[in-house]
């Protein structure tokens, strides 16, 4: 774990971020990431980032032991709530929670009736917040995207004091084209432009991660699909 908590300054920069992706997934990015997150028609590039996503939870869910009876499970930023069920489906007990309250409700409506051993407790909030409890395994899949890498790893040093075994995680890795995109946006921003995605250097942020005491790396992987670019990477408590 790391030697000191994040500081003031990053867990407000922190917090804004949260306030400004809840009210963009509550908002006008609602009714796509609903049909994004179906079996409903999307556009060509839509149905990359959808093909991408189902990669990338597949992968994710495969880095987990295959029976997950008896496991406490958080799934940081649950959206939708896909990677709950099917965690759930092999007998996870999954806190699933996301800051948009609108996702959480859609995710509700969607996880069927019937989970097995399995079970999951919907909720609305911060993901870092200490009263979920502890778990042997917390994934956050594309909920960090819209971090800078010295936020990020703030963040897995929040999870990681309420983990005991493995922490799962996706950002968004740098290429040419996306710090160009992430750079043109913050020169021109849009009111109602969705939070941006950080392009992170995966050499940085390991060489960031090696300073989290108690804890190595381990499996790691790209997805990329279309306009989905995304790479997991799995941190094991020591």
């Amino acid at each position: 774990m790391a030697t000191q908590a994040p500081s003031r300054q990053s867990a407000t920069r922190y917090d804004m971020q949260r306030e400004k992706l809840a009210a963009y997934f509550d908002g006008t990015a609602r009714k796509a990431w609903i049909d994004l997150t179906s079996d409903t028609k999307v556009s060509g590039i839509r149905a990359t980032v959808r093909a991408g996503r189902d990669a990338m939870r597949a992968q994710l869910l495969g880095w987990l032991p295959a029976d997950l009876r008896r496991t406490n499970l958080l799934d940081a930023g649950c959206g939708t709530g896909s990677l709950s069920v099917e965690a759930a489906c092999r007998g996870a007990v999954v806190t699933a929670i996301d800051v948009a309250g609108g996702l959480v409700e859609i995710a509700r409506e969607r996880a069927p009736s019937y989970l097995g051993h399995g079970r999951i407790d919907w909720h609305v909030g911060d993901m870092l917040d200490p009263a979920l409890g502890t778990f042997d395994h917390v994934v956050a899949m594309d909920s960090l995207i819209h971090y800078t890498a010295a936020d990020m790893v703030d963040t897995l040093t929040g999870l990681a004091r309420q983990c005991h075994g493995s922490i799962l995680f996706t950002f968004a890795p740098f290429t040419p084209l996306l710090g160009a995109m992430h750079t043109v946006g913050k020169v021109f921003p849009r009111s109602n432009r969705s939070p941006a995605i950080v392009p992170v250097a995966e050499d940085d942020l390991r060489q960031r991660l090696s300073r989290l005491k108690g804890w190595q790396i381990g499996r790691s992987g790209r997805i990329s699909s279309g306009f989905y670019k995304s790479h997991a990477m799995e941190l094991v408590k020591l």
